[in-house]
C-alpha cells in the first residue's frame, strides 16, 4: 500500500512542491510565482497592451463613423428612388386620364 502511494506521488509533477520551492524564498518567491502565473505583469507589457487597446478603439470608432456615412447615403438614395417612383406613377395616371393606354410588352 505504501508503495502504491509512493508511486502515485512520483508519477507526475506536483504543483504544490514547485510552488513550495518558490515560496520558501519569501517575498521574492511570491513575486516570481505571481509573475509566472500572470497575476503580475511588467510595466512595459501593460503599456504595450494599453496602447494596442487604444489603437483598436480608434480603428473601431473610425469604421463605425464610415458605416454611419454609408447608411446616411443609402437613406438619401432610397428617398430619391421613392420620389422617382411616385413621379412615374403620377405620370402614368396623368397619361391614362388624357386617353393614352399603357403599352404592354409581353408575349401573348
Amino acid at each position: 500500500m505504501v508503495w502504491v502511494l509512493a508511486a502515485v506521488e512520483e508519477s507526475g509533477p506536483d504543483i504544490g512542491k514547485i510552488l513550495g520551492r518558490f515560496a520558501q524564498y519569501g517575498v521574492v518567491g511570491l513575486i516570481v510565482v505571481l509573475l509566472i502565473v500572470g497575476v503580475l505583469v511588467p510595466k512595459y507589457v501593460m503599456n504595450a497592451l494599453t496602447a494596442q487597446k487604444d489603437n483598436w478603439r480608434t480603428a473601431f470608432e473610425r469604421e463605425r463613423a464610415a458605416h454611419q456615412v454609408t447608411r446616411e447615403q443609402l437613406i438619401a438614395a432610397q428617398a430619391s428612388v421613392d420620389t422617382a417612383n411616385e413621379q412615374g406613377r403620377a405620370m402614368v395616371q396623368l397619361l391614362e386620364k388624357l386617353g393614352h393606354r399603357p403599352q404592354t410588352t409581353g408575349s401573348a
